[in-house]
């Protein structure tokens, strides 16, 4: 009897075939030429990523190399990715974590949490998740959150005992990175997607969202208890125990080189959460915070260690998913995506648990093709229309987008996802053990959850 092949490669072999179909029979799907190009190898590059029989960083090249040799759109939007903030904001923070690894600092202030976190796992897990759902309140930017946290949770790892292929030291890292993404998407100014929509929204309708107004709406469900389920889901799938006496060192001063990182660090902090003073964007601070880590005269990361440290498959991986996203806006992909889903689902005025189910089903699975970044720039100018078919509020349809931009099935619908898996060495097949579950759950549980509060505060009449 034949073994049944893998699944992996079976969906990759059908993603392939579903985009040479797009790419070369466009009429049979109702698309445009250009339009089923684009469409193709956004699947072929989609069914790579999530089944990841190639790694990450190849999946990246070839996107960039089939989008260049089948002309899909020009050199500036195909390689998006390399001149935008996050993949500058992603380089400094990966030479920042360098330093922090090689100074030993990461591991120094891993040490301070030990005490306070490691008596128990969930507790341990809990922690860092409230930790890198806290932090957004002070820094707006989910990659800053993610390069500053992901070097201090392996030193803590390290510290407990959770060295690499540690089921321990895999759920850490997951909770750092989810953490980071899934709590603050209740907070306005903390995720780009929130940014994305109230620019947008206060732009074509001319509504300002206020902060409290968002917090409350938002925080009970999609914030606090999507932390709760975050937390129980890691527990679940990544069982272990920490050990704090395997990590144990002699306790020692500050060196000089921890003393200079020190500084810098308060001080690209410092700048980070206050940019709505100065204006100077996240990138440059965070870029300028490398440069002088890499100076000669700082002796934080040498030439050498650069050379040999700084991980290029991740910054090529981050612009493979930028890239993409540009293209998706680029080619009308996410405007001919967006006005087919709605024309399917179903809308009604008075079916309000109905309409609630499908502008969140609808935001969730254009999510998984536009990626979260771009979701709220193609759905929010529809708003008005589908305030006419629910019978709602105009505001309280914009708001459902957050609960579908919570709904994450794959790791590089968020860039700063990707980034953490990178910066963690946690590989795409594990993250997907637990974001497809956290997604599964967020759809059948929290969704309801959501629709009973927007009823209970008056947000759904």
């Amino acid at each position: 009897m034949r073994r049944p092949l893998p699944v992996a490669p079976v969906l990759a072999a059908f993603a392939a075939i579903l985009a040479a179909l797009l790419a070369l029979v466009p009429a049979l799907f109702g698309l445009e030429p250009p339009t089923g190009r684009a469409a193709g190898l956004v699947v072929l590059t989609v069914g790579l990523w999530a089944t990841g029989v190639v790694p990450e960083f190849v999946t990246a090249l070839v996107f960039f190399t089939l989008a260049m040799l089948a002309r899909i759109a020009p050199p500036d939007v195909i390689f998006a990715g390399f001149q935008s903030t996050a993949w500058w904001l992603v380089f400094g923070g990966l030479v920042v974590g360098v330093a922090v690894t090689r100074t030993g600092l990461g591991e120094r202030l891993a040490r301070t949490l030990v005490d306070a976190l490691a008596s128990s796992y969930p507790r341990l897990i809990a922690g860092v998740v409230a930790i890198s759902g806290g932090i957004a309140f002070l820094m707006p930017s989910t990659m800053g959150r993610v390069v500053l946290l992901l070097p201090i949770v392996l030193a803590l790892a390290d510290r407990v005992g959770f060295v690499a292929g540690r089921r321990g030291r895999t759920a850490m890292v997951l909770a750092a990175a989810f953490g980071t993404y899934m709590i603050p998407a209740a907070i306005l100014p903390a995720n780009v997607p929130n940014m994305v929509m109230a620019g947008t929204v206060e732009t074509v309708f001319g509504v300002t969202l206020t902060y409290g107004g968002y917090l409350w709406l938002h925080m009970p469900v999609t914030g606090l208890l999507k932390g709760v389920v975050l937390v129980a889901l890691l527990c679940r799938l990544f069982p272990d125990r920490p050990d704090p006496a395997a990590g144990e060192r002699e306790r020692r001063p500050l060196s000089a080189a921890e003393r200079r990182l020190a500084a810098i660090l308060v001080v690209t902090l410092g700048f980070w959460t206050t940019d709505f003073l100065h204006g100077i964007s996240p990138a440059w601070v965070g870029l300028t915070a490398a440069l002088v880590c890499l100076m000669p005269v700082s002796g934080l990361v040498p030439a050498a260690e650069f050379s040999r440290s700084v991980n290029f498959a991740s910054l090529i991986y981050v612009a493979g998913v930028l890239g993409m996203a540009a293209l998706v806006t680029h080619s009308g992909l996410g405007a001919v995506l967006s006005a087919g889903l709605l024309a399917v689902i179903p809308l009604e005025p008075g079916a309000d648990a109905l309409n609630f189910a499908s502008l969140t089903g609808a935001a969730a699975a254009l999510g998984v093709i536009s990626t979260m970044p771009g979701l709220p720039a193609i759905l929010s100018p529809l708003a008005g229309e589908l305030a006419g078919a629910t019978g709602w509020p105009l505001v309280t349809v914009i708001m459902t987008q957050v609960v579908g931009f919570s709904v994450v099935f794959f790791p590089y619908q968020v860039p700063p996802l990707v980034v953490a898996l990178q910066l963690g060495n946690v590989r795409v097949a594990e993250a997907l053990r637990l974001s497809i579950p956290l997604a599964l759950v967020t759809l059948a549980v929290l969704t309801p959850l959501n629709f009973l509060w927007w009823r209970l505060t008056g947000w759904i009449p």
